[in-house]
């Protein structure tokens, strides 16, 4: 996995999925994986504590599909197990 520098806009692909994490109705993390032929990217918006703001930290590229998927269910699991309800957007 490597970060790449943040684009100018949405990067051009195929959504692959998203997944929202909320905790006591409030958002926690948005993760969106984009599939670009070549690699796949996955971005994030992140929203702290007590912050109006999302940070989003990224995007993330992988070699493949698999790789991003593989990403994703990790910090979804982990999610999961701290008390976010995390669903397909």
């Amino acid at each position: 996995m490597s970060e790449a520098p943040a684009a100018s806009g949405p990067p051009a692909g195929h959504e692959l999925f998203v997944r929202h994490a909320r905790r006591d109705g409030r958002s926690v993390v948005v993760m969106r994986a984009v599939d670009q032929g070549g690699a796949c990217i996955v971005e994030t918006e992140v929203y702290p504590p007590g912050g109006a703001q999302a940070q989003c930290p990224g995007p993330y590229t992988f070699a493949d599909a698999r790789e991003a998927t593989a990403f994703v269910t990790e910090a979804v699991e982990a999610l999961m197990y701290l008390g976010c309800d995390v669903q397909a957007a």
